[in-house]
């Protein structure tokens, strides 16, 4: 203890360094690049909003010079606005003409406005034709069903056949040697081929479009020639005795819009014009698009001017009904021919229509 008395303590204390201040020089750069994102966020979405015309325009303006956008000349714009600027006119690839920008923004919205309507009006259009397509398929479906369900139908399915076309969905009913969907060199309609117009006729209904009705034949001759009674006849008769029995099994007589005789001009079979195949009856159930065509071309008048120099004369009618009925000669009653067809040199055994005339002049 004695020993201890005499040292002396000395005892430091030691503060506590404190860190110094950063400042806030790092909040001036936060802010700063904040304001530079926000206005390239906003850049972004002008231009996204601009219309293609409008972006045009724009580069344009930036492509001038700094004089000619600030005192004028022969690339500036003559524009309302205290900065003159533009450039070529974007609405035309003709080289040197200058934008006029007092009325370019408008013709600029009325083009887009016409672009955005021809736009709309395709768009219908072809969700129409696509619905109008699906009722066509609709239609062959439930044609191949009848066909199917129907026994009497089923045997001869063979000689029925349903595909799309250009113009819309076409059944054709297909003659063969052992089974003639006619009588021979006429126009009376065998009794499967009756049962077959009926049950296509009721299901007709099932779609509003119209139907056309052709008639179809061999090359097969007429004794008279083409000047008699023809293949042009028969196939016209036989088109409208199937147009009776479609409307006899229970189709709209409206729907017809046409009844067509076309001889053997469409041939199945173009290597052979004499085979039985190329005789056959065509219904063409018409898409909105060919049944529009066909009329526009029924409402189309034609007139004829009487002097081509110009003389100030009306024109002239193509028809004229009156000067018709004033100048027609009497016509004589007309006598029903009797139809008889040659034969070609060769013809098959089963073929009853091509058979071989068995004397001049009868009737087959």
């Amino acid at each position: 203890m004695s020993k201890d008395k005499g040292h002396t303590i000395v005892v430091k204390r030691v503060a506590k360094a404190h860190n110094p201040h950063h400042g806030g020089a790092w909040k001036l750069a936060y802010a700063d690049f904040m304001t530079a994102m926000m206005a390239f966020f906003l850049l972004m979405w002008l231009l996204s909003s601009a219309t293609t015309v409008q972006l045009r325009g724009i580069a344009e303006y930036f492509q001038q010079p700094l004089k000619v956008a600030l005192w004028g000349g022969d690339r500036s714009a003559e524009d309302s606005s205290i900065l003159k600027g533009g450039g070529k006119d974007v609405s035309t690839d003709r080289q040197g003409v200058t934008r006029r920008s007092d009325g370019s923004m408008a013709q600029a919205e009325r083009s887009q406005s016409h672009a955005n309507d021809d736009d709309a009006t395709k768009q219908q259009q072809g969700s129409l034709e696509r619905r109008e397509q699906a009722r066509l398929h609709d239609l062959q479906v439930k044609l191949m069903a009848a066909i199917e369900a129907n026994p009497t139908l089923r045997q001869y399915k063979q000689q029925i056949r349903i595909d799309s076309t250009l113009t819309g969905l076409r059944i054709e009913i297909v003659d063969t040697q052992k089974r003639p969907m006619f009588a021979t060199a006429r126009d009376v309609v065998e009794p499967y081929m009756r049962d077959i117009l009926q049950a296509i006729g009721k299901t007709l209904n099932d779609v509003p479009n119209r139907i056309i009705v052709q008639g179809h034949t061999d090359a097969v001759p007429y004794a008279g020639g083409e000047k008699g009674y023809s293949n042009w006849e028969l196939s016209a008769d036989r088109a409208n005795a199937s147009r009776r029995e479609l409307v006899a099994g229970g189709m709209d007589d409206g729907k017809v819009l046409r009844v067509i005789g076309l001889a053997s001009s469409q041939n199945l079979n173009k290597a052979d014009p004499l085979d039985p195949e190329n005789r056959r009856i065509s219904i063409i159930v018409l898409n909105k698009k060919s049944e529009d065509a066909l009329m526009r071309d029924d409402a189309t008048t034609t007139t004829l001017s009487d002097d081509a120099a110009g003389t100030g004369k009306a024109p002239l009618s193509l028809f004229t009904p009156g000067a018709a009925r004033a100048k027609a000669a009497p016509v004589a009653p007309a006598v029903a021919p009797v139809p008889v067809r040659i034969a070609p040199a060769a013809v098959s055994a089963g073929n009853a229509e091509n058979a071989p005339a068995p004397a001049a002049g009868a009737a087959q």
